[in-house]
C-alpha cells in the first residue's frame, strides 16, 4: 500500500505485475467530537453527511457520466456506488464506489473522485477522513490519501484515476472547494484533469 500526499501519483498494477481489472474507491470519516462539557459527557454533535461521487471524462475532457447518491450506477454498469451514508458512523469505509476497469468504455480516459458535504457542514467538523483505492480481486489496499486538515470548505476533489494505454495511475488531488454536490465543484474538477 502506498500512502499518498497531495499531488503525488502512483501507477496502479497488481502485485507481480499486470493490469488491474476491478477497484474500489472507499471514503471514510468521523464526526469531530464535541469539546467542553458536551465532550465530557460523550456528546459528539450532529451527524455529517458526506457524499462520494465519481465522474468520467474522455480525452477531450468532456464529461461522459457521473455516479453519485442520485445515480448509483453508470449507464453502462461499470461503476457502482454503495449508497448514501448519512452519518459517517461505524468503522471502515462509509461509502464506496466500485469500478470495473475492464468494462469501462474505451473513450473513458479519466475518473475524478470527489467528496462534498450535502448539508453544507464544513470540514472543520470532520476528522479521520480518507480515501483509499482497493484491488477488488484480492482486497489489497493499493493507495490511501488522508483528507487531512480541517477547514471551512464543504467539498474536495479527492483523486483522479487516469488511463494510459492499458495502465492506470492514481493522483492524490486534495483540492479544497465549496459545494453541496459535484455540480457546484465543476471548475476545480476540470482543473484536476
Amino acid at each position: 500500500m502506498v500512502s499518498l500526499s497531495k499531488g503525488q501519483s502512483v501507477r496502479l498494477e497488481k502485485t507481480g505485475g499486470g493490469s488491474l481489472t476491478r477497484v474500489s474507491m472507499g471514503l471514510g470519516w468521523d464526526v469531530r467530537k464535541a469539546k467542553g462539557l458536551m465532550g465530557l459527557f460523550g456528546g459528539k454533535g450532529e451527524d455529517i453527511d458526506l457524499d462520494a461521487s465519481c465522474l468520467t471524462f474522455d480525452s477531450r475532457r468532456q464529461q461522459i457520466d457521473q455516479v453519485w447518491f442520485q445515480q448509483l450506477a453508470s449507464r453502462d454498469g461499470s461503476i457502482v456506488h454503495s449508497g448514501d451514508n448519512l452519518t459517517g458512523a461505524g468503522d471502515g469505509d462509509d461509502e464506496t464506489i466500485s469500478v470495473d476497469l475492464s468494462r469501462l468504455p474505451a473513450e473513458v480516459q479519466s475518473l475524478v473522485f470527489t467528496v462534498n458535504s450535502f448539508r453544507g457542514d464544513s470540514f472543520e467538523r470532520i476528522e479521520n477522513a480518507y480515501c483509499r483505492l482497493v484491488d477488488l480481486t484480492n482486497g489489497r489496499e493499493l493507495a490511501r490519501f488522508e483528507l487531512t486538515g480541517s477547514g471551512s470548505h464543504t467539498g474536495q476533489v479527492m483523486a483522479t484515476v487516469t488511463r494510459s494505454g492499458e495502465q492506470w495511475s492514481m493522483k492524490a488531488v486534495g483540492m479544497r472547494t465549496q459545494g453541496r454536490t459535484f455540480h457546484d465543484m465543476m471548475t476545480p474538477i476540470m482543473s484536476s484533469i
